[in-house]
């Protein structure tokens, strides 16, 4: 029976041929599914089954394509979990979207969807496979099947915080199993474990079929084979199994070391015969799909990058295609020569035309001289402005493959590597990863960190820190590295020139940034968090001294960084990708400083404990630390602390957390943290919290972001799912309810790397970059995805940033 899943029958029920399955699609489909019950006998079943998420890249022939997904409980006691398959053309356009049920709906135990699309245009098509409620795919197994004789599994599940490994999961013993992969170069090591019984050993072929090792199984249900580095012929090894059912890892594809070849990419197939070569090609041409905008009659440009993951010299010629009428576009170049693991930009020049409602063309790459691949990304134009410079409805519902580009026509001319701050002028910068980013007089100006001036100048300057501080004559402050040393870079002219002064010590530092309301009058003060010890079994709990720098100019320029100030012995330390909060804040003589500390294991404590202390410059005396409160669970480095101020002076503490609600505490006179604090009270009921982001507007209102858990089945039909939500806290009024602005794609984990920042007219700016758990997800794009958001309105609206926001 067939179904046509489609944004307005999300949640459906499709009957089945031995039950019913539930189809939802988050988008329209542009091809045919087909869910059915299915016979498990004879030609249809579905070989290898496997465990473990992921999902296949395709190389489909011309005419109709055909993959169908099955999914199986591993055993009658698990529990129930749904599968996601999502199938996507070569520029990620989503062709289905859908969902298969478990058996705890009524559905039988296995449950099969056929997804077809017609193939036009040849390139790289894939399959992704996830679970709402199984990322790890410990309880799920799934296999497929295709017309299609030409393709790769890439095993991927969702992230764990340890050394990333893919495991290839078999799961079918009752026929012979095979697993073809590109070996390593150097040495490497098979291990086998959960083998059934089986008369015959397991056999270990070279690429030409040599059989090179005898694999014979352990009582323990194991095997092990270390293979010697040698010349390996670029053709896929095969590992026979007699019985399908093993936890195969191999050193270079499912474990990896700094030097592989195509370290984190579990790429496999279980016939060598359908190995084609993606790995080389990988990203060949990102991104894969682009959306523009433009008055009619306008010319404009878009660029596109090329890569050769290859380890060899290579030329990738490039080509426009239309359908139906040409347009005027034009590419800057037919071809490109490029290094191995190298990137080149390529730009495509286009004409608005003055008659039609919607223009398409692909950019097709093609390596030239090695026959068998081809790829496409795609380019859409429309006439009129984006509807990324309206205001946003929020939240921003992201979805597979369709994130701001494609659902607004984001195309940022601003530099979104980092967050983004602002000087006492509001000129805008942007800490990127080899330059200081400037904008003056409407015009982005780079200031590479190697040109810097300094006793440690060279070459090897690199980024330390994101953040961008200022002073009174706003001179501009990051924390680098320059040969292997911490440094603090300077530039006084607006980024044309900086220096360099080194920072004594090493480990990670926190620089006062601009939150609101405090810019000191000279170099602002830093901390230095180093680790003494790491707890073995608790893997978010060390400990670290935390010092803090309160440098000064000199009378001849330089800056003198003085002697550290021990403030703690058991800091837990700081985690400031997402969020980035604020570890200090200060107001003329004084500097205030919040962290969060590392308890006994065993203590009965209700969470993190986050402290507050000050420093005064004159006097250079540190006051004894003030309890704030605790932020669940103890011994959590999420769970560092923000510490900002209003116009007033009164300082504003949020105490982290880790999945629980915030906890809030204010002081109770200015620019003292010795005067008396209220109260730490929640921000809120249940509220599932995590990564503060704190600054205070010109109203002194108060402005929060974080990552908030949420379940809504209009959104994700199953599981809970990741939000970037804000709250705010206007003087004299509670915390408001949280305003969800951005969710995930996916259901399960996530992470949006989400940067809090305000400008000097008030305005807050959120950088985010959407992060799914799913390794195959992510493995699929080299390009950043971070947005820039901003709210005019002390957040009652949030649009995305265009140059008149930056003016």
């Amino acid at each position: 029976m067939s179904a046509r899943p489609s944004s307005h029958n999300r949640g459906g029920r499709v009957p089945g041929l031995l039950g019913t399955v539930l189809l939802a699609a988050w988008l329209p489909c542009r091809g045919r599914a087909q869910a059915e019950g299915v016979d498990m006998h004879g030609a249809t079943e579905i070989q290898p089954r496997l465990m473990g998420m992921g999902g296949a890249f395709f190389f489909p022939e011309r005419g109709e394509w055909i993959v169908e997904v099955q999914r199986w409980k591993r055993r009658p006691g698990d529990r129930d979990s749904h599968l996601r398959a999502v199938l996507f053309a070569p520029d990620r356009t989503v062709l289905h979207d859908v969902l298969l049920p478990g058996p705890g709906e009524g559905a039988p135990a296995e449950q099969r969807v056929r997804l077809s699309a017609r193939v036009e245009h040849l390139g790289v098509y894939g399959l992704l496979v996830t679970s709402p409620e199984d990322r790890y795919g410990d309880y799920t197994v799934w296999g497929f099947r295709s017309n299609c004789d030409r393709y790769l599994i890439e095993t991927s599940r969702g992230h764990r915080d340890r050394r990333h490994e893919e495991p290839i999961v078999l799961a079918g013993p009752e026929r012979p199993g095979e697993v073809c992969f590109l070996p390593r170069a150097g040495e490497f090591r098979i291990d086998l474990r959960n083998l059934p019984p089986a008369d015959e050993p397991m056999a270990l072929l070279d690429g030409t079929g040599t059989a090179l090792a005898s694999l014979v199984r352990n009582p323990d249900g194991t095997a092990h084979h270390q293979v010697p580095a040698g010349v390996r012929e670029p053709l896929p090894w095969r590992l026979l199994l007699p019985r399908g059912q093993a936890v195969v890892e191999i050193d270079g594809v499912t474990r990896w070391a700094a030097d592989d070849l195509y370290r984190d990419m579990a790429l496999w197939a279980p016939d060598p015969g359908a190995m084609f070569p993606l790995p080389e090609n990988r990203w060949l041409l990102q991104p894969y799909r682009l959306r523009a905008f433009g008055r009619r009659g306008s010319e404009g440009s878009a660029v596109f990058t090329v890569h050769n993951n290859a380890t060899r010299e290579r030329t990738v010629d490039l080509a426009l295609e239309f359908d139906g009428a040409a347009w005027e576009a034009a590419l800057s170049a037919p071809y490109v020569t490029l290094p191995p693991r190298e990137d080149v930009a390529v730009t495509l020049r286009y004409r608005v035309p003055d008659a039609g409602t919607a223009w398409n063309c692909r950019i097709r790459a093609t390596p030239r001289g090695e026959a068998g691949f081809t790829t496409y990304s795609s380019f859409a134009l429309f006439p009129g402005a984006a509807p990324a410079a309206a205001t946003l409805e929020v939240p921003v519902v992201l979805a597979p493959y369709r994130h701001e580009n494609e659902q607004f026509g984001y195309r940022p001319t601003y530099p979104v590597e980092q967050q983004m701050y602002f000087d006492g002028a509001n000129r805008p910068y942007v800490a990127g990863e080899r330059a200081l980013r400037v904008r003056r007089e409407g015009v982005w100006h780079d200031l590479p960190y190697s040109r810097v001036s300094g006793a440690a100048a060279g070459a090897s300057v690199t980024l330390r820190s994101t953040k961008v501080a200022f002073d009174r004559r706003d001179h501009a402050y990051v924390v680098v590295t320059s040969h292997g040393a911490p440094a603090l870079l300077r530039t006084r002219d607006g980024g044309l020139t900086a220096d360099l002064t080194p920072i004594p010590g090493n480990g990670s530092f926190d620089i006062e940034q601009f939150s609101g309301h405090n810019v000191p009058e000279g170099p602002p003060p830093l901390i230095r968090v180093t680790r003494t010890a790491k707890d073995p079994n608790l893997i978010w709990r060390s400990l670290n001294d935390l010092d803090l720098f309160v440098p000064r100019e000199r009378a001849d320029g330089a800056i003198d960084m003085g002697e550290p100030i021990r403030l703690s012995r058991q800091c837990i330390g700081v985690s400031g990708h997402s969020g980035m909060p604020s570890s200090i804040v200060s107001r003329g003589n004084r500097v205030h400083v919040a962290w969060g500390e590392a308890t006994e294991p065993g203590a009965d404590v209700p969470g993190v404990p986050t402290y507050v202390a000050t420093y005064d410059r004159e006097e250079r005396t540190l006051g004894a630390p003030v309890l704030i409160g605790y932020g669940p669970p103890a011994n959590d480095v999420h769970n560092s602390p923000c510490i900002t101020m209003d116009g007033k002076g009164t300082l504003h503490v949020l105490v982290g957390t880790h999945g629980r609600t915030f906890r809030y505490a204010r002081s109770l006179q200015p620019n003292d943290s010795r005067g008396g604090w209220t109260e730490a009270e929640n921000v809120g009921r249940d509220l599932s919290q995590t990564y503060v982001g704190l600054v205070c507007d010109r109203n002194d209102t108060l402005h929060l972001v974080f990552r908030l858990w949420r379940s809504d089945p209009t959104i994700h039909p199953f599981g809970s799912f990741a939000t970037l939500a804000h709250m705010s806290k206007a003087p004299d009024s509670p915390w408001s309810e949280p305003r969800i602005l951005v969710t995930a794609a996916f259901a399960n984990y996530s992470i949006f790397y989400h940067r809090l920042t305000i400008d000097h007219r008030g305005r807050p700016f959120l950088s985010y970059d959407y992060w799914s758990t799913y390794w195959f997800y992510r493995n699929d794009r080299r390009e950043r995805h971070r947005a820039l958001l901003c709210s005019p309105d002390s957040g009652a609206s949030w649009k995305l940033v265009d140059d008149e926001d930056l003016r």
